[in-house]
Formats: C-alpha cells, structure tokens, sequence
C-alpha cells in the first residue's frame, strides 16, 4: 500500500510540474501483456497457466524531459513491472524495479545516472523476429537487462554510428565492489544493420575464482522490402546450475547483482546461434519463424537447439494480438526451459521434466500500451 501511495504521490507531483512550465512534459505510460501458455515435456508433464510478459513485461512508468535552453535538457524515468494477472507487483521489495534514473542530454549524447535498460535489453528488436522475447533461444539462454547504481553515455547517431557505454557498482558484501561494464556499438544502413554488445561482470581483487562474467553479442539484419532477415551470436558464460535444472541459475544476475568470483561455472561459456526472419503479410499482420542453437564449449553436454514460428495482428497501434508455436529441445544434460520477456511463474520445477528433455508450446496472448 505504501508503494502505490507513494506512486500516486509521483504522479500529482508530475502534475504539478507540468503545469509550472510550458516547456516540460511529463507522461504516464504503460503495458499491458497477458498470454495462455500450453507447454509438455517429453517426460509427459505439462504446463497449463495464464502468463504475464509475452513481448512486454505488464509495467507502469512516468518519464519526462525539461528543456533547458541552448540544446541541453533534464530527463527522468521512473517504471515498475506489474504481474498483471494477478495484480501483484513484479518485484515485491520495491516499486519502480524496472528503472529509476536521471539525466542530461545535449546535441552531444546522453548521460543518465541510476537503475536504467542497459544496451543488450534496448536492441532486442535486431535479434530476432520476436525482438528476443517469447520463442526466441537467445532469450532462453538469459538477457543481462539492467543494473543499480548505473552511470551511462548515449552517444547521438552519427553518420549511421551509435555508441552506447554503462559502469555500474553494485552495493555488494564482498570486497573492492566489483564492477559491471555494459557496451553496444553498430551501425545502420538503408538496408542493413550490424552491432555488437557486451557485459562484463569483474569479480572482487583476490577471488577464488578470479574470472569476468562475459556476454558478447554481435548481430546483422538486413531488410529486403516487408521483412528482415536476422542472424544473431552470442558467447556467454552467465549460466549455473541449480535444484531445479542444469542452467536454471545465473552467476551475475539479469536484472542485478554483482559476480562474486566464487562459482567455478565462469570456466564454462557456451556459443549461442541463431537465424530469424519475418515478413509483413498484410498491413496489420506479421509473420516470423527462428532457429537456435545453444552449444556448451565445456564438453559437458549442456547444450540445446529449438526454434519458433509467430504472427503478430495489429488490432490498433497501441494493441496487438499474438500466436506461436515453439521447441525447446535439451541435449542429454541441457537443463533450458522457454521464457518471455518475463519469467513464467509457471513452469517446469522437476529435473526429470527439463534436463535432456524436450519441451514444446503454444501461446496465445494480447499487448495493450497506453
């Protein structure tokens, strides 16, 4: 009750502030994202749920911008994640979980301070068809989205080029706070785009395992008139196991945390590929099938392939309706399991239904911005 109070206390300040100077705004946006989600295992278990987070985690947010002359302005954001099926909030120890952050910006680029999308997050949309969400195996594998205490540099687009840089210190236990370093560059065409992006998560002086958490990604789309064609490469360590599977944990958290150098799966990195297309059928309809494959380089046999086919129907801008259909198929002590843009809250908790299993779904949903 104190988070909304004080959201609602957000929002008339906003208000407030909107009508004191004609040269600010201030918006109040939003997402709402539901989808049925159908999945079996080989094993012969199944999943039968009502899932938040499809291509848009259910969110809330307030964002504005100041213009403060001479080309320079103020901007903020302030967005939390909602499980809109059942009403809760996405992270129950604070409000805005998703960003909170301040900033400048000038002809220059950009400098925000503050929990903020980081690069990897932003560019889904070259990964692939499902803008790396719901199908998508790079999204399966797991996506550094977001970091406290993060300082980052958004660069203008110059001649095509766009260079984005974060460092963020996490309020960690251990020693010489570790750091989190996230970078993007690329490039876009008339018809093409090319990029790369990375994460890496130092761990403390004199650790027991003294290895970086590394995401590398590099990209290429090109665009032939309705459609895209996506190939898509990632290198990776960030993943451990845990009681439920063999990749079901990560070593420097998603949406947090700080590598603490003691996890001895930093020697174990995996290559990720992946080719996606789409191709707008009609006006209001999208089309898009993928493939991927996730192959372990430590030799242990945890890898996995699977792809996707979706449609995508414009009902409106501001509404979509969506379907697919999609594998997952583990090598013999692959532990994967299929995920949306948000974690299914209903899934696959049984060894014996994930690892060196297959799982197969189907999802139907609907997206409403506002």
């Amino acid at each position: 009750m104190g988070n909304l109070k004080a959201f609602g206390i957000a929002v008339g300040l906003a208000g407030t502030s909107l009508a004191a100077s004609a040269q600010s705004s201030v918006t109040l946006y939003g997402s709402i994202d539901q989808y049925v989600n159908y999945m079996r295992s080989s094993s012969g278990a199944t999943v039968k749920s009502l899932e938040d987070g499809a291509l848009l985690r259910s969110r809330i947010g307030l964002r504005g911008v100041e213009d403060l002359g001479d080309g320079l302005a103020a901007k903020f954001q302030l967005e939390g994640g909602l499980s809109a099926d059942n009403g809760t909030q996405a992270d129950s120890s604070r409000f805005f979980d998703r960003q909170s952050w301040v900033g400048l910006s000038n002809p220059y680029g950009e400098i925000r301070l503050g929990r903020q999308n980081g690069p990897i997050l932003v560019r889904g949309g070259y990964i692939d068809y499902t803008t790396r969400t719901l199908g998508s195996m790079i999204n399966n594998f797991g996506v550094p989205s977001r970091f406290d205490n993060d300082f980052s540099y958004i660069s203008p687009r110059v001649g095509g080029v766009a260079f984005e840089g974060h460092v963020s210190l996490p309020e960690s236990p251990v020693g010489n706070h570790p750091l989190v370093y996230q970078a993007a560059l690329d490039y876009i065409g008339k018809n093409y785009v090319v990029g790369y992006m990375g994460v890496r998560g130092r761990p403390p002086t004199n650790a027991a395992v003294p290895k970086d958490v590394v995401y590398d990604n590099v990209y290429a789309n090109w665009l032939y008139g309705k459609g895209t064609v996506y190939l898509a490469f990632v290198r990776s360590n960030n993943s451990t196991s845990t009681a439920v599977s063999n990749n079901a944990g990560t070593i420097l958290g998603n949406v947090g945390g700080y590598n603490a150098g003691t996890n001895p799966d930093l020697n174990n990195f995996y290559n990720i590929y992946q080719v996606s297309a789409d191709y707008q059928l009609t006006e209001l309809l999208r089309v898009g099938a993928l493939w991927g494959k996730i192959d372990d380089k430590s030799g242990r046999d945890r890898g996995a392939s699977g792809g996707s086919m979706g449609a995508y129907y414009a009902l409106s801008k501001r509404t979509t309706l969506l379907a697919l259909v999609d594998t997952l198929r583990n090598a013999t002590n692959g532990g994967w399991r299929p995920s949306g843009s948000a974690g299914l809250k209903t899934t696959f908790t049984a060894p014996n239904d994930i690892n060196g299993r297959t799982i197969n779904g189907v999802q139907f949903g609907i997206l409403h911005r506002f």
